[in-house]
């Protein structure tokens, strides 16, 4: 060939060179980030004591995570985590709901009331029950939330109906118990014990009850009703028990 016919043929190759350099490789495509998911939520709910008679109380106490709203079916919307005494009248099973982002949970704790037992029918001149039985059946314990002296409202009916019955028994006179969970110092808890006994002796002399029928004694951490580690079992510690005073003289 001729070096007329080469050199155009030579300036084509090149421009298609050139051409498909310039040609853009495809970007490539970006990960899809992962999509964020809220966690689900998780209940507990306990009831201490299962299984009662009519008349006594229970401790609720309960824990959630993850959850925007907690509501118990009967007592309405509450925190996350607490604790609160009730007292069913009959078989209850209390159902608790939480609510987050991540979905909704279910906890249930059922109490077993048993009906009180009926007087028996004895002798005219014979009790029915003994005066210990009358004296626990009226007057009961109270309970106390963590770190307070302070008489829940809930518990105002319970001193009143207390009272109630020791006005129609002058002669009985009542020991005062202040306890406390395990958590502090001995030192601490039995300061604290005694606040909360010398709380509802108030209370009950409010109520018509003379002072020289209560007598105050705080136990602090040393006399547990309960020694499990957890929320409900340290309830059961916080409280002012009553007891008739045997000790005291007439």
């Amino acid at each position: 060939m001729t070096r007329r016919q080469i050199l155009p043929i030579l300036a084509i190759t090149l421009s298609l060179a050139v051409i498909a350099g310039c040609k853009k490789k495809p970007a490539p495509q970006a990960a899809t980030a992962p999509v964020a998911t809220a966690p689900s939520p998780v209940a507990q709910l306990t009831a201490t004591p299962s299984t009662i008679t009519a008349g006594d109380q229970v401790v609720l106490s309960w824990k959630t995570t993850d959850a925007n709203s907690v509501t118990i079916d009967g007592i309405g919307t509450v925190p996350s985590v607490g604790v609160k005494t009730v007292t069913p009248t009959e078989t209850t099973t209390y159902h608790l709901t939480a609510r987050g982002d991540g979905g909704s949970a279910d906890a249930t704790a059922t109490v077993t009331v048993n009906p009180a037992q009926a007087a028996v029918a004895v002798p005219e001149n014979n009790q029915t029950m003994t005066e210990e039985q009358m004296f626990k059946a009226n007057v009961q314990d109270i309970f106390f939330d963590y770190d307070s002296y302070d008489v829940r409202t809930s518990d105002n009916s319970v001193l009143s109906k207390a009272a109630a019955f020791l006005a129609a028994h002058p002669d009985i006179k009542v020991l005062i118990g202040g306890y406390c969970d395990d958590r502090g110092s001995n030192e601490y808890n039995l300061t604290l014990g005694e606040s909360r006994a010398n709380a509802a002796k108030k209370i009950l002399t409010q109520d018509g009850v003379a002072p020289n029928r209560l007598r105050v004694v705080s136990y602090g951490k040393e006399r547990p009703f309960c020694t499990e580690e957890t929320e409900s079992c340290w309830q059961q510690n916080r409280r002012a028990g009553f007891s008739i005073d045997g000790s005291a003289g007439n």
